[in-house]
């Protein structure tokens, strides 16, 4: 009987111990399942960061940017409007007689030092004038055609005359240079 007894204690030892090891593993498995779920939440913190990062950085380039095109063209509507001015300036001197020069030179003298200094104010600034010459090649992205016609002596495509200058503010069109097109037929 002594045996039966100690089987007995066997058994409910070995079921002790399996109980432990089940708690255990049972423990191990919650363990592992919640550093599974921290690892996944880390992961995805961590994903939300670079993320957050990256928008960080693309809005201060593009805030860059931004400030940058408002420094170079943020005065282009005043330098537009000033540009009928300059084209009248340029127009008065051109108007102006030997005589009307002889007579009124200090006045003269004053319009074309204004011209000077509005020129030198537009360098300043990052405007460049636009002049082509007659015979240059016609450039739709620099020249806007008022007229064609047909020139004996020109190739087509061809400046014939100049109506009017262009300027450019940097390297953005405020206006283009009008210009006459040779619309010569090749022979």
């Amino acid at each position: 009987m002594a045996e039966p007894k100690n089987e007995d204690f066997l058994d409910s030892l070995a079921n002790a111990e399996a109980e432990e090891l089940a708690d255990e593993m049972s423990e191990i498995s919650s363990e592992d399942a919640e550093l599974d779920s921290l690892r996944a939440e880390r992961d995805m913190l961590k994903d939300r960061f670079m993320r957050a990062l990256a928008d960080a950085e693309n809005a201060r380039k593009r805030s860059e940017k931004d400030r940058r095109e408002a420094e170079n063209y943020g005065g282009s509507k005043l330098a537009r409007d000033l540009l009928p001015v300059f084209d009248n300036m340029k127009r008065a001197l051109e108007a102006a007689t030997e005589e009307q020069r002889t007579v009124s030179a200090a006045l003269i003298e004053g319009v074309e030092l204004t011209m000077r200094e509005m020129q030198n104010v537009f360098a300043k600034h990052g405007i460049e004038i636009i002049a082509p010459q007659v015979g240059d090649k016609f450039d739709p992205q620099l020249h806007q055609a008022m007229f064609e016609a047909p020139v004996p002596g020109t190739k087509s495509g061809e400046i014939i005359q100049v109506a009017a200058e262009g300027f450019l503010l940097h390297d953005r069109l405020l206006r283009p240079a009008q210009v006459g097109v040779s619309s010569m037929p090749a022979s």
